[in-house]
């Protein structure tokens, strides 16, 4: 008998973190947090962190668990969340994935195989020298030559993901993206289900809108503040994270608190967007659009339990 696993995602704002915690609640499930930034300590504000009073004595993982100067990329978030599962099952509990980090679930769910990855590191470090010189645009620009489908899926931004997808045609002759590919064909080794949590698109945006407005009133001109004045800088892979590149440009007098502002409500739109996309390749995905539920939160909940029960996931609710 495979091992249960439920994964809850879909694009920031849409209200993934208290519906996270009422379907624990209802499943006898714990949550592994599938984002890229919740990780990292001290970056609550723009990254949206769960509260701990919003766990309601939910266990939550890979939340708070690394300094921005750590490094956290997709092998290891995989392997931490296998552990972390393993754990949650000898306790006779329900691993939950929660987060809009698509490549990350992509990486538990399908179990995919990352030591093909060669270490030529002398390729990587030309490629980190090409990054510091010519821009991440140029090493953007090198991918899309030879993989255009991960330079559409890899933001220029992201350079660590960039260098590892040239570093692996460099190595194989092959796109990252057909390895991917395959990968993702395989079967899952979970019983699974993948609910995507989705609303109309300008009540999306105005939602970003709104998060936003109230990171701003919560403080988070004060946090990347401290976390500039603790050392962490802009090469971070964190400090490259939505929220806190376009503060820091504030910061150091590169441009006006209204266009960070601006940049960052636009940036976030075209990341939803560019989740939204990601999620509607995905296969054996449920869809669930909060306006056919009319936004309550309890008939989502008895419509995910519903599929839960018939998937065999769970048999009975708390």
């Amino acid at each position: 008998m495979k091992q249960p696993l439920i994964i809850l995602t879909g694009p920031t704002a849409v209200g993934k973190t208290a519906l996270s915690v009422e379907l624990a609640k209802a499943v006898n499930g714990e949550i592994i947090s599938a984002d890229s930034m919740q990780v990292y300590k001290g970056m609550d504000i723009g990254s949206a962190k769960v509260r701990p009073v919003e766990m309601q004595g939910i266990p939550h993982y890979l939340i708070d668990e690394l300094e921005p100067d750590e490094e956290f990329h997709v092998v290891k978030f995989q392997s931490l969340a296998k552990k972390y599962m393993q754990e949650i099952l000898q306790k006779g509990k329900v691993p939950i994935l929660v987060g809009g980090t698509g490549f990350y679930i992509q990486s538990v769910l399908y179990d995919i195989d990352f030591t093909e990855n060669g270490e030529d590191s002398s390729y990587r470090r030309e490629l980190e020298e090409l990054a510091k010189t010519k821009g991440a645009e140029h090493l953007h620009q090198m991918l899309a030559q030879v993989d255009p489908i991960s330079a559409q899926e890899i933001h220029a931004n992201n350079i660590k993901r960039v260098i590892r997808a040239l570093e692996y045609y460099h190595e194989t002759g092959e796109p990252i993206s057909e390895h991917n590919e395959r990968e993702r064909q395989k079967e899952s080794p979970y019983r699974y289900a993948y609910f995507v949590l989705n609303d109309e698109r300008t009540r999306l945006y105005e939602r970003i809108n709104q998060r936003i407005d109230l990171m701003l009133e919560e403080g988070l001109i004060d946090e990347v503040r401290q976390l500039r004045e603790r050392g962490f800088t802009r090469n971070m892979v964190s400090m490259q994270g939505l929220g806190y590149k376009e503060i820091l440009d504030y910061l150091d007098g590169d441009c006006t608190l209204e266009d960070a502002v601006y940049r960052l409500k636009r940036d976030t739109r075209h990341f939803a967007k560019r989740q939204i996309t990601w999620f509607k390749r995905e296969r054996d995905v449920c869809w669930v659009e909060k306006q056919e539920f009319a936004y309550q939160n309890d008939r989502i909940l008895d419509f995910m339990i519903h599929i839960l029960q018939e998937k065999g996931i769970i048999t009975t609710c708390q």
